[in-house]
Parts: C-alpha cells; structure tokens; sequence
C-alpha cells in the first residue's frame, strides 16, 4: 500500500560533526528496515549492526522506524544513503549526506618587511578544505579592495587563493591588509591581517610658534619630518652657516627656541635631516620686528577709506532719489494751479480764473498790483 513506502530526507553536516539518518513508514506488517551507504553496504537491519564502523551507531529500531548516527562524519561520508522496506516487491527511499568541509584558517604570503617606496608587490591569500569553494575577501584598512582568484581541486576539498598586486606608495606605510575567508560552514570568517611597513626618504617642513616675531619674545621653530626610518638626527643653521649665538638659541631634537629676540635674529634659518634612502631640508625667513613701531601704527587707512566710498556711494544715491520726487511732485502741482488761466487777457484775470482760486480772487489781484 502507499503507506508502506519509506520516508526519508536529505542531511547536510559540517565535517567533524554527526549526522542522524531517519527512515520512517506510515505502515508496517512487521516487515524490516534496512539502512544502506553510498557503496551498498549494509549498515543496520532492522535493530542488527551489519557493518563494523564503531562511528555507526543505533539510535532507535521499531516496524514504523530506523534511525541510525554517523559520527565524526568525514567527507567520505557524502553520498546517496538507501533506506530499504523488505516487502514484495523491496520498497527503498534515497536520502543524500551532504558533508560541508572547513576551510583553513588563511595564510597571506608576500610581504617584504621593510618594502620601498614605489616597489611592486603581490600579496598572496591561500586556505585549504574547503567543500564546497571558500570565498576570498581583501580590505585595506576598512575598505574592500579586489584580488585575483585561483581554484584548485584536491580530492573532494578546494584550495583557494586570491592575489592583490600593487605598487607600494608611502601612504601605505602602516596599513592593515586583510585576508577574510568566509564559507557556509562557519559561523563568522576567519580573518588573518598584515601591517605593510614602507621605507620612504624624508620630507621636513619648519613651522613656527609666532605670526609676528618682535623683539624681546620668545621664539620658537620646529623641524617637522615623514620619513621612515625616521630622519635623524636634525641639523640647524642660520644663512649658510652655524648658530651664531648658541646660548639665546637652543637646539632640542627637532627644535630651535630662540630665548629673547632681537633684531640680529634676522635671516633664512635652515634644518636639514636624512635617512638611508636621501636627505631633505626646509627654511624659514625669520624678519623680527620693533614692538615700538608696531604700536604706533596709525589707523587702517584702507578700511577708513572704505568707509568712506561707502558712505558717499548710499549719500549720491539718497540725492538723486530725492530730487527725483521733488521734480515729479512740483511739476503736478504748477500744472494744477495753471489750470483755466491759459485763456485769460491779462494776468490778474488769469489768477482769477485759475482752478481752485476763485475764492480767493480779490485776494490775488491785490498781491499783484
């Protein structure tokens, strides 16, 4: 009966791991089940052991079902599993183990410690046993970047390996390169990272503690330098040529502090530093000036100015505005009051007859005589 067909399903587990293989029949007339391997071999029938494998084990037995355990399951494990009812005909179910093996934890190869600036290098990432392929990942620092994978075969495992070539600037001195593996078989990738060290010839710059030196202060100049290895030691000079005053200038490692300044302080003071891949220098023209003089100064003749075209700019405006109203009012008040005097024979009669003095007549003909 359709009943009697057995029921099975397929297992995936990780190498190493156990994995529990069930075979069950909604109905039995106490007929056996039999679990068979990739190879045909019997492993158990019914509750019977049928093949010496101490990594077999019963689980449980009963007409209606048949499960057995696989433990420390090894890839040679995967394959097609048949479970068998001993009816007439034989009835038999397919299950596939599915065993996931573990990449190695990965290996980067390649790093020259120290590189040089402007070498070529390739940064190799291998790990091996994977089943299925591993993915490879590379970042620099944080930053995901993109290497060139190769795939090899070995029995029922893969070796994967992926490069990153690139040519060593300075800005890579200190930078993490890192390798992730990531696969279905672990949980969080395992990750390995290699800090690149780049030897690279120095760069010095002077910077200063005062905008405006003047006379009497305290003054101070530092050589700043990238290098690596670091340039050292720093050598000062002052116009071609020594110190000219070593007790008011004092030298500390990269440091010049000049105690109290004067004026023959003026001049190109240079540092100059070096390490085994070449040497470099910077300068700073130190002018100090009078505090006197400074003081005096009298005001910012450019802002006052400023100011001042300002002022007379929104001034013209302001005029040409007003007279502009001025013309445009007058005009409309002369061109009312003329009106009814065009007419007229004389001028008294004119103001008379003029709109809106009529009854004020008598009054305009008196100022005019």
């Amino acid at each position: 009966s359709q009943g009697q067909f057995p029921i099975t399903q397929n297992v995936t587990v990780v190498e190493g791991g156990t994995a529990n293989m069930t075979c069950r029949v909604d109905y039995n007339d106490n007929t056996s089940l039999q679990w068979s391997n990739p190879a045909q071999q019997t492993l158990f029938f019914g509750d019977k052991k049928a093949l010496r494998d101490h990594r077999i084990e019963l689980v449980r037995a009963s007409w209606q079902e048949l499960t057995i355990r696989i433990s420390d399951v090894s890839l040679s494990d995967e394959g097609q599993y048949t479970c068998s009812l001993f009816t007439m005909p034989v009835k038999t179910t397919k299950a596939y183990l599915t065993v996931l093996g573990i990449p190695g934890r990965p290996e980067i190869t390649g790093f020259t410690k120290p590189a040089m600036e402007e070498d070529v290098i390739t940064l190799t990432c291998t790990t091996s046993g994977s089943k299925p392929a591993a993915n490879i990942r590379w970042f620099r620092n944080d930053k995901e970047v993109q290497g060139t994978k190769e795939l090899n075969a070995t029995g029922k495992s893969f070796t994967v390996r992926s490069s990153l070539q690139f040519e060593v600037d300075k800005r890579d001195d200190g930078v993490a390169y890192t390798c992730s593996v990531e696969h279905e078989s672990l949980s969080k990738p395992y990750m390995t990272t290699e800090v690149l060290e780049v030897h690279y010839a120095p760069h010095l710059e002077i910077t200063h503690s005062l905008i405006i030196p003047q006379e009497g202060q305290y003054f101070k100049l530092e050589c700043v330098s990238i290098g690596n290895p670091p340039p050292e030691p720093v050598l000062w000079s002052k116009d071609g040529g020594e110190l000219p005053d070593i007790e008011r200038m004092i030298v500390e490692g990269r440091e010049l502090t000049i105690t109290t300044l004067n004026k023959t302080d003026n001049g190109t003071y240079r540092c100059e530093a070096s390490n085994h891949l070449g040497t470099s220098s910077a300068e700073y023209i130190l002018y100090v000036y009078d505090p006197n003089a400074l003081g005096h100064h009298g005001p910012d003749h450019a802002l006052i100015g400023g100011v001042v075209a300002v002022v007379v700019f929104i001034t013209l405006c302001l005029i040409i505005v007003f007279g502009r109203y001025l013309a445009r009012h007058k005009g409309t008040y002369l061109t009312h009051e003329a009106k009814g005097a065009e007419d007229a024979p004389d001028a008294d009669t004119a103001i008379i007859n003029a709109e809106g003095n009529h009854v004020h007549a008598e009054e305009k003909k008196e100022y005019f005589i």
